[in-house]
């Protein structure tokens, strides 16, 4: 049995099943990816609620495995030299679990780092605009008289998401007919942008039809399905 005991985020999150990877998440667009992609591989992992309303993630426990306070993170304790590996970044996580179970990340080169293109178009695209428009729209930001900054980032999500409708025309998923990491890491976000930030009339999102085809199938799966509530608030 693996002995995680030299972690110190297992004190505060003890790890009942120490043979399995910990996930220390929660279910927001960055927080599921790694939940779906965990449930999509069949990986055996133990979720553990990162609760934002305690600042979990600020506490000592938390930052000494991911210093940047964000989550999911993750304890492999079985880690490719077969020591364990900690693990944060959501694009990071993906990958790395992608090369574990050899799913979901294509295997030719070049497909490969097409698949990778798109997956840093989310991370450094996506995700980032919008969760800006997201404060601006929903929380404290709606309360700013100066609409500009909202309105600076309806306009660059409404021309991410015109890029990725184009590309997925004609296609099943972002890599072709090939689900993968790619899809993983964008349609949460999308899912978001337009359910919990309710600001799907603000980019005109009908009118993306590809994107909204994919996000579609993209929920009717079951890993999908189960993923997005993991880990369970209390």
């Amino acid at each position: 049995m693996p002995d995680l005991s030299a972690f110190p985020i297992t004190r505060k999150w003890p790890a009942t099943q120490p043979d399995r990877l910990q996930l220390y998440s929660l279910p927001t667009p960055n927080g599921v990816k790694v939940s779906i992609m965990l449930e999509e591989i069949g990986l055996p992992y133990e979720p553990h609620l990162v609760s934002f309303e305690t600042n979990d993630q600020t506490s000592p426990e938390f930052l000494s495995l991911n210093p940047n306070n964000k989550i999911p993170a993750i304890l492999d304790p079985n880690g490719p030299s077969g020591a364990p590996l900690a693990l944060f970044e959501s694009g990071a996580i993906l990958v790395y679990l992608a090369e574990k179970s050899g799913e979901l990340l294509p295997q030719d080169p070049a497909a490969r780092y097409q698949c990778l293109q798109w997956l840093m178009f989310q991370m450094g695209g996506i995700g980032p605009m919008f969760g800006q428009l997201g404060f601006f729209h929903k929380f404290a930001g709606k309360d700013y008289e100066d609409k500009r900054p909202r309105d600076r980032y309806v306009t660059e999500s409404a021309r991410l998401l015109g890029v990725l409708d184009k590309h997925l025309e004609g296609r099943a998923w972002i890599m072709g007919e090939q689900y993968s990491i790619a899809d993983i890491a964008t349609f949460p976000w999308v899912r978001n942008l337009i359910g919990f930030y309710e600001a799907g009339e603000l980019v005109q999102f009908e009118r993306f039809t590809n994107v909204r085809r994919v996000l579609e199938a993209f929920l009717q799966r079951p890993a999908v399905t189960a993923g997005l509530n993991i880990p369970a608030r209390d």
